[in-house]
């Protein structure tokens, strides 16, 4: 798998809800109204990135869940962090 341009991240950057290209990697936050919230819905972002056989680092501040999708094994931002940012959007459509 072949890593993303600079140009092709920001360019799907735009396409997606709140997700921006920075430290090599696709990053979102999420604020829940509670933290219980907040923990299903890494619960939700769990079920996806297992049936995709690829994982996102999460860190949970309160009701603050962070995001962050990069392909470890090829060095940076593919195809498949692309899809499951558009994925999680999925999950969290307002």
């Amino acid at each position: 798998m072949a890593l993303l341009s600079d140009d092709d991240v920001d360019a799907a950057a735009r396409t997606l809800d709140g997700w921006r290209r920075t430290d090599g990697a696709l990053r979102r936050s999420i604020t829940f109204d509670t933290f219980l919230d907040g923990i299903d819905g890494v619960r939700r972002v769990a079920e996806l990135a297992e049936r995709a056989d690829h994982h996102p680092d999460i860190d949970i501040r309160w009701r603050t869940v962070n995001l962050a999708l990069s392909t470890h094994s090829e060095g940076g931002i593919t195809d498949k962090d692309v899809e499951l940012a558009r994925q999680i959007d999925a999950l969290f459509a307002r």
